[in-house]
């Protein structure tokens, strides 16, 4: 469903039903029926301790912060949709006020001993593009010294005269996607305004223009969109509670800084008993830092400072685990961890979810005996529709529109929100 407005409360009942938001998508993946079921994951911020691996990862970036060297190899491998990654002088951390959604300072040097200061600074979120520059030179000597020399390789034939010469596939996509869009316009009855894709060297055998290079590195508009849409956009309102958190509630964006430069941003969701993690995006010349894994233990920590203020917020939120994907099981090395059940919508322990998720992909986790659904569907001529402006339940828009045909819709939407969120959330009605 597309959310224009939500309140904090909303959503943090909504994902604890298994919804998850992107940008204001929200979206409830069908558990018994989809090939990779996704179960929520939450961990307990206050009793978590770190593993082996995550002291391991935390020693890493100090190292790397002490001596500028970043170490060889890939990281850890976890998918960029984890936390996020920061590195930074020792200084204290500043905080500047955006409007409604702008990350959080904190002193975690409290809460991980081994975990650097670094800056952390407040933006718009609307202004989320990283402005990467150049490397240091200390970072750059340092990656540098970290390749290895290639061998010459042995004399051949040369390339195959009868195949078709390669081409790059950004070439490949740019044809594609112009091509795509000239079809549309002309099933719209509409002239394209497309600039024609410039003749590229491997096509003309003559050397690459400046204009080639230029159209090159403009960026592309329909990405630019899908990021706004997916990372800046978000239905969740500011709010502000004496008990609550000194930034308030909503969603945040987290830059990390490193040496005047900005390296990595984690977008987030502070709700009333958790810190949900959104997504990360970081520079790649620090991949080999295990970023996401890094920022996933800064994160937590951020967590129990933020319960200080807040006793309510104690919980982290990683999204989805899915395991029956190897990749995305590194989440639940965050314990104490929680997966939701899909059936009863309570919360189990992660050690009594696996031997059910070894035998099925989909498992319900709660088998206590006549256990269920607390917050489901009981009646949906309840559920509030906005209609023409108006508020109103489901019931009396029925009595308004005689003959309707979209009960059987109505319906679906009021069992997944759960009964408490139906009366309380306004489904559009035309």
């Amino acid at each position: 469903m597309w959310s224009h407005t939500m309140t904090v409360q909303d959503y943090q009942d909504l994902i604890d039903r298994g919804w998850r938001r992107s940008g204001k998508y929200v979206y409830k993946p069908i558990m018994n029926k989809t090939c990779c079921p996704q179960y929520t994951i939450r961990c307990h911020a206050l009793k978590f301790q770190p593993s082996k691996s995550h002291k391991k990862i935390l020693k890493k970036m100090n190292k790397f912060i002490s001596k500028g060297e970043l170490p060889k190899g890939q990281g850890d491998g976890e998918p960029m949709d984890s936390v996020c990654e920061e590195a930074g002088p020792r200084e204290p951390s500043k905080m500047c006020q955006s409007e409604v959604k702008c990350a959080a300072s904190i002193d975690i040097q409290k809460e991980v001993a081994t975990c650097p200061a670094i800056t952390e600074v407040q933006t718009e979120v609307v202004d989320v593009t990283p402005p990467i520059s150049e490397a240091s030179g200390k970072d750059l000597v340092s990656v540098i010294h970290g390749r290895t020399t290639a061998t010459a390789p042995k004399p051949g034939v040369g390339a195959d005269s009868s195949r078709p010469p390669c081409r790059k596939a950004k070439e490949l996509r740019k044809e594609r996607r112009l091509q795509k869009e000239q079809m549309r316009h002309d099933a719209d009855g509409v002239s394209s305004i497309v600039s024609p894709t410039p003749l590229t060297s491997t096509q003309t055998d003559q050397p690459k223009l400046l204009e080639d290079f230029i159209s090159e590195s403009l960026p592309d508009s329909s990405r630019c969109l899908e990021f706004r849409r997916f990372l800046c956009d978000s239905p969740l309102e500011a709010e502000y509670s004496p008990d609550g958190p000194e930034m308030g509630y909503g969603s945040f964006h987290q830059q990390y800084w490193l040496d005047g430069r900005i390296v990595a941003v984690g977008v987030i969701d502070i709700l009333p008993t958790c810190v949900s993690s959104v997504y990360l995006y970081y520079h790649p010349d620090f991949a080999s830092l295990s970023l996401g894994s890094y920022s996933a233990l800064r994160e937590i920590a951020f967590t129990r400072q933020l319960q200080k203020q807040s006793p309510k917020l104690s919980y982290y939120y990683l999204g989805f685990y899915i395991h029956s994907c190897p990749k995305m099981r590194y989440k639940g090395q965050y314990r104490p961890s929680d997966l939701l059940c899909p059936e009863t919508f309570v919360w189990v322990p992660i050690e009594r979810c696996v031997p059910h998720l070894e035998n099925s992909r989909y498992a319900r986790f709660n088998q206590e005996p006549g256990a269920g659904d607390v917050r489901m569907l009981k009646d949906v001529g309840r559920a509030l529709v906005l209609y023409r402006r108006t508020v109103m339940p489901y019931a009396a828009y029925s009595r308004k529109r005689k003959g309707s045909s979209d009960e059987t819709e109505v319906r679906q939407y009021a069992s997944l929100v759960g009964q408490d969120c139906a009366e309380r959330i306004l489904l559009y009605r035309s």
